[in-house]
């Protein structure tokens, strides 16, 4: 170094000797041309003499040394990361009181009476004169049955009439002729008893043979089945060359006069007492309940209910014909707290409501869980679903992805 350089500041490193010392080197600056790690290094002068330089080959492994030392001291741990899974968010609204509930079906129009309509007698079907969705009229032919049977019936009740009315002119010839005999005392009082008691057995043998015979005829009737009223053909049970029993139905007839629609009810316990019936063209029939099953269908486990369709006019309208079995919707007014049942009735998105198995149910969400709530099930449209459930009104539930929930889960509120 010379006197007009200025002196330099150098960083000391530790280089290995292998004598074993230690001594502190300059740590030159690197720069992109040179780049040496470590100083020249001196080793300790011996006693009496000059110091020698450090061969380059312990220099280059004492420059390792000190880059392994810093790179080890430098480096931070490893972070190994973990995935939390995230808490799904679920969308809630609030419950809303059903304003004018409304349950919505479809029914079938029905005649107030459909009678089955069957022969009094046994016998094979001769003739069928009628078929399914035919109108009739009081009186009119429906079914045959061969009457070779009922002919020869008639004509033994005939014969049998004639025996027991020769028997009736026989019993009275002898009574009388006994009267006249006892007179001239030619007889005893045993023989004419016995004379009028003949006579009266012969003319009791004659009513019953006449009976007989009126009841032959009767059933000679019966193998014509006649309308008992107008009214329409329903369905027809039976077929020429069938053997019936009497009593045995071959044809149902829906009588002209009042129609009712059939609905199948949800819930037996609070009927709704009316409400309307929706016709092609929007106009609408008001229509009262007339009864409700006693038990719930097997298959269906539902109530079977008729409704009376009000007579006459209507608001300045005319009541319009309905064919019988026509499909139509009704909406039955559920309006009274009578017809409500327990807890209140609510309105929620239909997506809101999620059945698997378990009934239907709406969830909620309690300290960031998901919590279901059983509920009855009132009505449904294509986008609403109406609910009976024991909840204050503005409970907030999940609107959807209800099928996705489990019980506790963990989730994220969002209004």
């Amino acid at each position: 170094m010379t006197p007009t350089e200025p002196a330099v500041q150098r960083p000391l490193a530790w280089d290995g000797i292998p004598d074993g010392g230690w001594q502190p080197i300059e740590v030159q600056s690197m720069d992109a041309t040179t780049r040496p790690l470590l100083a020249p290094a001196q080793s300790p002068a011996p006693r009496g003499g000059q110091a020698k330089p450090i061969p380059r080959d312990y220099r280059s492994f004492a420059g390792v040394g000190v880059a392994l030392l810093l790179g080890l001291t430098g480096c931070p741990p490893a972070v190994v990361e973990q995935r939390v899974p995230a808490v799904p968010y679920v969308l809630t609204v609030p419950l809303k009181p059903a304003q004018g509930s409304v349950l919505r079906l479809s029914g079938t129009v029905r005649a107030r009476y459909e009678t089955p309509i069957a022969f009094q007698v046994p016998g094979r079907i001769l003739e069928r004169k009628v078929d399914a969705g035919q109108r009739v009229v009081q009186g009119a032919p429906l079914f045959k049955l061969d009457p070779r049977d009922f002919d020869e019936a008639i004509r033994a009740a005939q014969a049998q009439l004639g025996s027991a009315e020769a028997a009736y002119a026989t019993a009275k010839s002898e009574h009388a002729r006994q009267r006249r005999l006892m007179a001239e005392n030619a007889t005893s009082q045993e023989r004419l008893d016995r004379a009028a008691l003949a006579e009266r057995d012969a003319q009791n043998a004659v009513e019953a043979a006449k009976a007989s015979l009126a009841r032959a005829l009767i059933n000679r009737s019966y193998t014509e089945l006649v309308a008992p009223d107008s009214g329409i053909i329903l369905e027809v049970l039976a077929e020429p060359g069938q053997v019936v029993a009497a009593g045995s139905p071959v044809v149902i007839l829906a009588r002209n006069g009042e129609r009712e629609i059939e609905v199948e009810l949800p819930d037996s316990s609070n009927p709704p007492s009316g409400g309307r019936v929706i016709l092609p063209d929007r106009t609408s029939l008001t229509v009262e309940l007339r009864e409700i099953a006693g038990s719930a269908d097997p298959r269906s486990r539902t109530w079977r209910a008729r409704y009376r369709i009000r007579q006459g006019q209507e608001n300045g309208q005319r009541l319009l014909p309905l064919a019988l079995g026509e499909v139509v919707a009704v909406e039955l007014d559920r309006n009274s707290a009578a017809e409500l049942g327990d807890g209140a009735l609510y309105e929620v998105p239909l997506s809101a409501v999620d059945e698997r198995g378990s009934g239907p149910r709406v969830w909620l969400v309690e300290d960031g869980r998901a919590k279901p709530v059983p509920v009855t099930m009132v009505g449904i449209t294509p986008q609403t679903a109406r609910i009976r459930v024991d909840l204050p009104p503005s409970t907030r539930v999940i609107a959807v992805g209800t099928h996705l929930l489990t019980e506790g889960q963990a989730v994220q509120e969002k209004r």
